[in-house]
C-alpha cells in the first residue's frame, strides 16, 4: 500500500507531541565510560594556554558522574510543551510555550553552537509571562524553541545542505504551520546568523530580529579604519586575539566527521569541546551554572549528534544560497561586556536599520544563561513597537 501524494503532504505537515524519556541503559553507559576515561598527559601547569584545562575536565567529569541528575533536568525539560514536525525532509523538535497573555507576540529563539534549547530556559517565564516577574503583561510573547536540524532531539539524522539559508526558510515554515503570520527571530551566535539571514530574505510577517552579535568585519578598504575609537580598536583587538585560538572553527569547517569519532565515543571528548568554547578560552571560567551546562552537554551526548551538529561549520562555509546585500528589517542588537562585541560603524554598513543598540558591562556569547534578566528585559524593549504597525 503506498500513500497518495496528499497522505504524504499531510504527514509532512503532522505536528507530534513529544516527551524526553532517555533509556536507563543510556545512563548507566555514560557513567561506565566516564569512570574508564583515560586521561591524557597534559603539560604541568599548561592551564588553558593549550586548550580545555585538563584539572577543570578532571574535576566537571566528576561532578558528571557522581553528582549530576539527568532525570532532575529532563523533568524540567518535560515541564514544557514539545513537538516534533518535519520540514524539507528534516525532523524538528521544538518547545512551544504559549503565554497567558491573549496578544502576546510570536518569537522564535534560535540557539548557539556548542549550545541547545538549555540556553533559553530561564527565559521562558520572563517572557512568557511578564507580570508573574514583575513586568508588564503587555510584553509578553508566545516562545517557539526549536532545536537546529541535527542538534539535540531534532536528531543526527540529516541530509546535507543544512546551512543557516535553509534553517531561515524553515523557520518560517514552522512558524507559519504554528498559525503565526507575523512574528520576530531572536538568537545568538549561530542563531544570530539564522534570524539576520531572516532579516535579508524578509518572508512576509517578519517583523523584526534581535541578536546578540553581527559579524561584520572591516573589508579591506583603509577608509573604514580612519578615526576608529580606542574602544572599537580593542573590539578589533579581541576578535582579532579570539579567532587565533578558535581551532574549532576550522577544524568543524574542514574535517568535522574526522573530530566526531572521538567525540561520539569519549563523553569526556565531547565535554572538553564544548567547555573550551563556554570558559571563553579561559577568560571566564565556570560563569554558567554547572548543572545547566552539564544538561547542554548532555543534549549532544545522548542524541549522539557530534557529527550532525559540527557539520553546520562545513555547510555555512560552502553555502551556495547564503543572501546578499544589506539586511534592511528592523534589527536590534545587545552587546554583552564578556562576549565578542559587535562594531556598530562595521555593522551599520552591512545592516541598515538598526533601531536598538545596547550595551552591557556583563554577560557572555550565553547571556541567555548567565544575564537572562537583563537580556529578556532587551528583547522586550526592542519589540515593543513592532508588535503593531
Amino acid at each position: 500500500m503506498t500513500l497518495s501524494n496528499q497522505s504524504l503532504k499531510a504527514a509532512e505537515n503532522e505536528i507530534r507531541p513529544f516527551q524526553i524519556d532517555i533509556p536507563q541503559a543510556d545512563l548507566d553507559d555514560l557513567k561506565h565510560r566516564l569512570s574508564s576515561t583515560r586521561w591524557m598527559d597534559a603539560l604541568p601547569g599548561a592551564g588553558w594556554k593549550y586548550g580545555a584545562s585538563l584539572d577543570y575536565v578532571k574535576e566537571l567529569a566528576a561532578y558528571w558522574q557522581q553528582g549530576y541528575d539527568w532525570r532532575k533536568h529532563e523533568a524540567r525539560l518535560n515541564e514544557y510543551p514539545q513537538f516534533t514536525t518535519t520540514i524539507d525532509g528534516a525532523n524538528i523538535h521544538f518547545l512551544h510555550i504559549k503565554s497567558p497573555e491573549p496578544n502576546a507576540f510570536p518569537l522564535i529563539l534560535t540557539h548557539s553552537w556548542p549550545g541547545s534549547i538549555v540556553e533559553f530556559l530561564e527565559l521562558i517565564g520572563p517572557l512568557t509571562n511578564p507580570q508573574a516577574y514583575g513586568g508588564n503583561p503587555a510584553d509578553a510573547f508566545h516562545l517557539v524553541i526549536p532545536s537546529i536540524p541535527g542538534f539535540g532531539f531534532s536528531g543526527s539524522s540529516l541530509d546535507a545542505g543544512w546551512n543557516i539559508s535553509r534553517i531561515g526558510r524553515a523557520w518560517d515554515t514552522l512558524m507559519k504551520r504554528l498559525g503565526y503570520e507575523e512574528y520576530g527571530s531572536h538568537g545568538s551566535d549561530c542563531g544570530s546568523l539564522v534570524s539576520r539571514e531572516m532579516g535579508l530574505r524578509q518572508p512576509k510577517g517578519l517583523r523584526g530580529i534581535h541578536v546578540l552579535q553581527l559579524f561584520s568585519f572591516p573589508s579591506g578598504d583603509p577608509a573604514e579604519m580612519v578615526d576608529l575609537t580606542e574602544e572599537d580598536q580593542k573590539r578589533l583587538q579581541f576578535l582579532g586575539q579570539f579567532f587565533e585560538n578558535a581551532g574549532f572553527n576550522a577544524i568543524q569547517q574542514a574535517r568535522p566527521q574526522t573530530l566526531a569519532y572521538g567525540l561520539a565515543d569519549s563523553p569526556v571528548g565531547q565535554l572538553a569541546w564544548i567547555a573550551d568554547l563556554f570558559n571563553g578560552f579561559g577568560d571566564h571560567v565556570d560563569f554558567i551554572d554547572r548543572d545547566a551546562f552539564l544538561t547542554n552537554v548532555m543534549l549532544y551526548w545522548l542524541t549522539n549528534t557530534a557529527e550532525s551538529s559540527a557539520r553546520i561549520y562545513y555547510e555555512n562555509i560552502r553555502n551556495p544560497d547564503a543572501a546578499q546585500g544589506v539586511n534592511t528589517a528592523p534589527t536590534g542588537v545587545a552587546v554583552f561586556g564578556n562576549d565578542f562585541k559587535s562594531i556598530r560603524r562595521f555593522a551599520e554598513r552591512d545592516n541598515n536599520h538598526i533601531v536598538h543598540w545596547s550595551e552591557f558591562e556583563h554577560g557572555t556569547h550565553f547571556a541567555a544563561m548567565d544575564e537572562p534578566d537583563a537580556l529578556s528585559s532587551d528583547i522586550q524593549t526592542f519589540f515593543r513597537p513592532l508588535r503593531t504597525k
